[in-house]
């Protein structure tokens, strides 16, 4: 397996742990306020990332393009579980919100360039 598909898949699994601990916090106590935070981040963090890792593990490629996504979406996943509880909670405004959704749609971006120069090169069957 590529490197960077294990480095997807091994930020992906810390998301999905830390959603885990956190989803067993908001259950123990019964606050679920800040149950869209947690499913940004097991949804950015645990599933988007791994099918991420998925593709680069099925359709390797080299330079740049991979890295620079695993770094752009995993800040942004791991930012917005930062960020929007406090948005959420009233502590900060919304606009908040930019230094980690900018980041996560250039990841998508890239993923999708990634994609459709996939379409592009000759398959082998």
């Amino acid at each position: 397996m590529p490197r960077v598909s294990s480095a997807f898949f091994l930020v992906a699994a810390l998301c999905g742990l830390a959603g885990m601990a956190w989803g067993t916090h908001m259950g123990m106590s019964g606050d679920h306020s800040l149950s869209p935070a947690h499913a940004h981040l097991n949804l950015l963090g645990w599933v988007t990332l791994s099918i991420m890792g998925g593709f680069y593990a099925l359709s390797p490629r080299s330079g740049w393009l991979p890295w620079a996504n695993l770094v752009l979406s995993a800040t942004g996943a791991i930012l917005m579980g930062v960020l929007l509880p406090q948005v959420l909670t009233g502590k900060m405004s919304g606009k908040v919100m930019m230094p980690a959704e900018a980041p996560a749609i250039l990841g998508m971006l890239l993923f999708i360039t990634a994609v459709v120069t996939g379409l592009r090169r000759p398959s082998g069957g």
